[in-house]
Order: C-alpha cells, then structure tokens, then sequence
C-alpha cells in the first residue's frame, strides 16, 4: 500500500490501465491527487504508475484486479471500505461485446454485466459511507451514449444489446442515486461519450480506421469534459453534446411518459372488444 499524504486527495480508477481510465488517472495526478490505480493487466499499472509518479511526484498504489470476478472485486471493495480518505471514484473498468445477442457466449454476457453492472455497484456502495460522512466526494460512472440507443434501429451500429443494457443501467442508477445524495455534499456523474480514440475497438477485432476522424474523440478530451460537468452539476454528461436542451427534453419526455402511464385502467387498445 502506497504511504499517502494527507494535504492530497485520494481517487481511485477502475480499467486504469489504458483508454479513458488510463487518461483520468494522469489527469487527477496531474490536479494533485493521490491514486488507487486498478485493472487486470498488472504490467501496464505497474509502468502507468511509474510515469506518474515520475511526472508529478505524487503516490501511485498498484491493485491488480479482474473486477468481473467475485472474489477480486471484494479486495477491492475492502480496500475502499478501509479507506476513509477517498475523495474520488471512477468506475471505468469495461469492455464492448459487440455482437448479436444470439451468438454473444452467455458467460461473457454475464462477465460483461458483472463488469459493467454488479461492481459498479459494489464499489460505488463501498465508497459512500465514508464520503457521506464526510459531506464531501464524487463519484463518476463511465457510461456509453449508446445508454440512448435502445430505439435506435439503425443498421449501421454494431449489435450491442447486452452492453448498451448494461449502460443504460448505469444511467439510471447514477441519476436515481444523485436524488437520494441530495445535501449530502457527494456528486455522482454518469459519464457518457461517444468513440473515443482508445484501445477499446481493436480488442473487440473492429476496424476503427474506417470510423470518420471527425466522430473520435481523445480521452483527455472526455475526461476534461467530465470534470468540468461534475462542476457545473451535471448529473449526465455528454461530452460532444452542445445543446443541453435535448437532455432536457428526453428527461422532460420520460417525465411525461411517467406521468400518463400510471392510471388504474388498460389503454383503450388493449381493451376487450365486443
């Protein structure tokens, strides 16, 4: 365990080893936090972590974990109930699955939601005892704007069912979170970008030149967006999203749907005709 500084706040990244959690990492050292860097691949932590501590002097703790499996993500659960220093967490750790439903092997389905679903949730809960009673803390969920994508039909997006699901849940529990934290001091952000110009593409075996370079965004370009949002108080943030107005008209639309679909009578086109 890394010895820490108590004048420096403390985060820890989840899928730190690359991509946007590898970015979130140099970003907070960089705004001098302390870190609790975790993925699987404990080479790229290890070599992340010396370059860090390198370029900004500041403690750099190793926990390797594959947080889809029960037993590694308790570690790292401990690891955040014992820690009542933690001022940040960002669950990033994930992959894509990409693939129609059918053929998507059931145990990497369900590798995919323990990732994306279960230890998002597990470790948020183990974060926010201690930042509760602190009155003070953020945490941020890496979400997907493909969490907007149920409807969406069309055929050029990849076949994502089971992660685009896994997002929306994201979404859901971070924004039905945010109401319950309100005046506790603690912010929760559920961060949603577009591609990003990462690793995450060719693990999955996709071409990502054929992706226009207008449509990619670097992940230090996210993480600046996410920051600045959890500023600003958003609870969803888009990062390529310049009019706010369109998530408050789907909010306001999923208000609407709420409101008129919780009457005690069937819709007149499920009632029996004579």
């Amino acid at each position: 365990m890394a010895e820490k500084s108590k004048a420096r706040p403390l985060a820890l990244v989840t899928g730190a080893s690359s991509g946007i959690g590898a970015a979130f990492a140099d970003r907070l050292a960089r705004d001098n936090f302390e870190l609790i860097v975790v993925a699987r691949r404990v080479g790229r932590l290890e070599a992340l972590a010396k370059v860090l501590k390198a370029k900004y002097h500041t403690p750099v703790e190793v926990l390797a974990a594959d947080l889809s499996e029960p037993d590694q993500l308790k570690e790292v659960e401990q690891r955040i109930t014992h820690e009542s220093e933690l001022a940040m967490l960002v669950n990033d750790a994930g992959f894509g699955a990409y693939q129609p439903f059918i053929g998507l092997d059931p145990n990497k389905a369900d590798e995919l939601i323990r990732l994306q679903v279960t230890a998002v949730t597990r470790l948020t809960r183990a974060a926010l005892p201690q930042m509760i009673a602190r009155s003070k803390g953020t945490i941020i969920n890496v979400s997907s704007r493909f969490a907007f994508s149920g409807s969406l039909a069309a055929p050029s997006l990849p076949k994502r069912a089971v992660y685009a699901g896994t997002k929306a849940y994201v979404n859901a529990f971070t924004q039905i979170l945010h109401s319950e934290l309100v005046g506790t001091g603690v912010k929760v952000q559920a961060l949603c970008p577009g591609v990003v110009k990462t690793e995450f593409h060719e693990r999955m075996g996709m071409d990502s030149s054929r992706i226009p370079a207008s449509m990619v965004m670097k992940p230090e370009e996210v993480v600046e967006a996410s920051l600045a949002g959890v500023r600003n108080g958003e609870v969803v943030c888009i990062p390529a999203l310049e009019d706010l107005s369109l998530l408050d008209r789907v909010h306001q639309s999923e208000f609407n749907l709420w409101e008129r679909s919780g009457g005690g009578a069937l819709a007149e086109r499920y009632a029996t005709k004579p």
